[in-house]
């Protein structure tokens, strides 16, 4: 019974009575009693709030927790070593003063 509600009178007033036909009346106003919705528009809209701020640190430690129980096979910083070495040997262009400096040095 307490699913339902007068939407006119005061929450703490309320007192239900049964019609002569068994529907729920209002034991103030004598206007039909209304049924609460199970969940409501602002509880939706609270839950999807909350989950879009909780979900990603979940997120993260799920795959901070994946990390340490297994970790990754491939070792990214001497790749990332080896790639910056070739890269300097590879496109290394001399400055003109390294340049005049080679010349001086074989000239003498």
């Amino acid at each position: 019974m307490n699913n339902y509600y007068c939407p006119y009178c005061n929450p703490k007033y309320q007192f239900q009575k049964k019609s002569t036909s068994g529907e729920l009346i209002c034991g103030l106003c004598g206007d039909p009693l209304v049924k609460k919705p199970l969940i409501k528009i602002n509880q939706i809209i609270a839950i999807i709030a909350s989950l879009s701020l909780v979900l990603p640190l979940i997120y993260t430690f799920i795959i901070l927790i994946k990390n340490q129980i297994n970790p990754p096979s491939r070792n990214y910083n001497a790749i990332t070593n080896f790639i910056e070495k070739n890269s300097k040997t590879r496109f290394y262009q001399p400055l003109q003063s390294d340049l005049i400096k080679q010349e001086s040095s074989s000239s003498i």
